[in-house]
């Protein structure tokens, strides 16, 4: 009787709330994995969780707390602690990979750390020094079942710089300086110089070769200055690289009106299949979503997630909140869709977090 009681589907001791985990953090990270790789890209967005889609992680240690997040790839982190060492950690398995020093330069730009060890001294190909280090336009890949990974970032203006599986430094990519935006798809690195210089590195063999190259027009810009002013005007903010699911190449202009505090984006074809366009500018997307932190889109479905034909991007007011925002290119409407508070320094904006990564 005492076992029949057990399984008797119409018993209420089975959902005894003490007996069921009161948030889905608290589930085991096999389980969790286990669901994330079921779940569709859009899909996860609108998986249900705790409060604010919150998911609390179990502690990933000392080191973790003291580091800020600079990249996210799936579920993958590019960290760099106080000391600017970097490092990839998974956040549900804990697997961690040490990066090289970045002071281990290889190429014409010399770095030495000093004995404050967290103050650098970067010599250019020309003899000009600069003390400290900026990283800037992080770009992260990794195969979830090889665990290949490619890790690039901008150093000083100087150069880019990349580091994959089995380097034991930072390789320069030679012709990369004053990067305005950066992105890695199919094992290529699309790069954007301040001054429209548009390039394609192929990642496939064992050096990168540069297989594209051409000018594109890129109106400078000062964010500070623009967000201030209280003119009516459309004034550009930032020029951003994003690439399609069919692999098109696109300039996206986000642009900020003062005075009514309305945001507009320009999209401008750029280089699709070995062709460079003629800055041709495109009015809609489809049935594809474009999310321009990750320089990237993906296939849409409005009654899934993401809404077609929309621009997903953030917005930093200060020093703590961060906003995160849909533009609609038909309707030209902007709609708030959560507001962050990013007051620790792990992470200094809004971030996407997609676990699976799946694109369809």
């Amino acid at each position: 009787m005492e076992i029949e009681e057990k399984h008797n589907p119409n018993s209420h001791e089975r959902l005894r709330p003490r007996d069921t985990p009161e948030s889905w953090s608290e589930l085991s990270h096999d389980l969790v994995i286990s669901v994330f790789k079921r779940l569709s890209f859009a899909n996860f967005r609108r998986a249900k969780s705790e409060k604010d889609r919150l998911y609390r992680t179990q502690d990933l240690g000392l080191e973790f707390a003291k580091s800020f997040c600079m990249e996210t790839y799936g579920s993958w982190l590019l960290m760099c602690n106080r000391m600017h060492n970097l490092y990839i950690v998974n956040l549900f398995t804990h697997e961690r990979i040490d990066l090289p020093p970045v002071e281990a330069q290889h190429g014409v730009t010399k770095m030495e750390r000093t004995l404050d060890d967290d103050v650098f001294r970067i010599t250019s190909h020309n003899g000009k020094e600069y003390k400290g280090i900026r990283l800037r336009s992080p770009v992260l890949w990794i195969d979830e079942k090889t665990r290949e990974y490619v890790v690039s970032w901008e150093l000083r203006g100087l150069c880019v710089v990349y580091s994959r599986k089995g380097d034991a430094s930072w390789n320069q990519i030679p012709e990369t300086s004053s990067c305005c935006d950066m992105v890695y798809r199919d094992s290529k690195l699309y790069f954007l110089s301040l001054f429209g210089q548009f390039r394609i590195f192929d990642f496939s063999g064992e050096f990168p070769q540069q297989t594209f190259q051409c000018g594109v027009i890129v109106e400078r810009f000062r964010l500070g200055i623009q967000l201030r002013q209280r003119s009516n005007s459309l004034s550009i903010v930032a020029t951003k690289l994003v690439v399609t699911v069919t692999g098109e190449v696109l300039k996206v202009e986000k642009l900020w009106r003062p005075r009514s505090e309305t945001w507009s984006f320009r999209v401008f074809k750029v280089y699709s299949s070995g062709f460079l366009k003629k800055h041709d500018r495109i009015y809609s997307l489809g049935d594809e979503s474009m999310l321009l932190d990750q320089g990237i889109t993906v296939l849409a479905n409005d009654t899934d997630g993401f809404i077609k034909n929309s621009v997903y991007f953030s917005v930093s007011h200060g020093k703590d909140v961060h906003d995160i925002f849909l533009f609609n290119l038909e309707t030209q409407k902007t709609e708030l869709l959560h507001k962050f508070d990013c007051s620790s320094v792990q992470f200094p904006r809004a971030r996407w977090f997609l676990p699976s990564f799946r694109l369809t």
